[in-house]
């Protein structure tokens, strides 16, 4: 359907804390599989030790893994060294100038940043799908100043991606709630979004 859609790429959403849309990886793998070559297969993952990341993109066979949390010293390299066909995207979840400062510090350490409103710091974490906007001037900093390509991502509608688009001017944008109706995937409104990402 995403593809169908216009979609560049499609997220496939792992284990969470919380959130919509999750599917084992079993499903993720079906998927991967059959999805077009030149069209990228994000694997969201939760998790933050980096053998565990390593053994869930093998199994999963997609070509992008993308980190909703945090990750540990050295775990960007070992990734990279483990999986060097693999594309690795660390989510910077946008709250504060701290936000600036650690997009900063992990920019040379993946090929791509996306740009989140979840929370880390809860007991139970927001890793993504909460559908709220985070502060947009900070996230157009952070595509100033860090020297990879930075997607946006967090409350993204078809009503508000083209100012979206405007202020932060990011690589690409990602959005998961803003395209769900009673929390399935819905068709008319995924194409909606994708006419808006365009004609902005």
């Amino acid at each position: 359907m995403a593809v169908e859609a216009g979609a560049s790429a499609i997220g496939l959403v792992s284990h969470m804390p919380n959130g919509p849309g999750v599917i084992d990886d079993v499903l993720i793998e079906k998927i991967a599989t059959a999805t077009p070559p030149n069209i990228a297969t994000f694997l969201l993952t939760s998790l933050t030790d980096p053998a565990a990341v390593i053994d869930q993109v093998r199994h999963t066979g997609v070509n992008t893994v993308q980190l909703c949390d945090r990750m540990p010293v050295g775990a960007h390299a070992e990734l990279r060294a483990a999986l060097p066909s693999v594309s690795v995207v660390q989510v910077i979840h946008v709250a504060d100038e701290g936000s600036i400062i650690e997009a900063r510090d992990c920019q040379d350490q993946v090929d791509m940043l996306l740009l989140d409103s979840g929370n880390q710091d809860l007991a139970v974490k927001e890793l993504g799908g909460t559908g709220r906007i985070h502060d947009w001037t900070l996230s157009r900093r952070i595509v100033v100043e860090v020297a990879v390509p930075v997607f946006l991502a967090g409350g993204l509608r078809t009503e508000n991606v083209a100012k979206a688009i405007h202020t932060v001017r990011p690589y690409g944008v990602d959005l998961c709630s803003g395209v769900r109706t009673l929390g399935a995937l819905d068709g008319e409104a995924l194409s909606r979004f994708v006419e808006a990402v365009a004609a902005a």
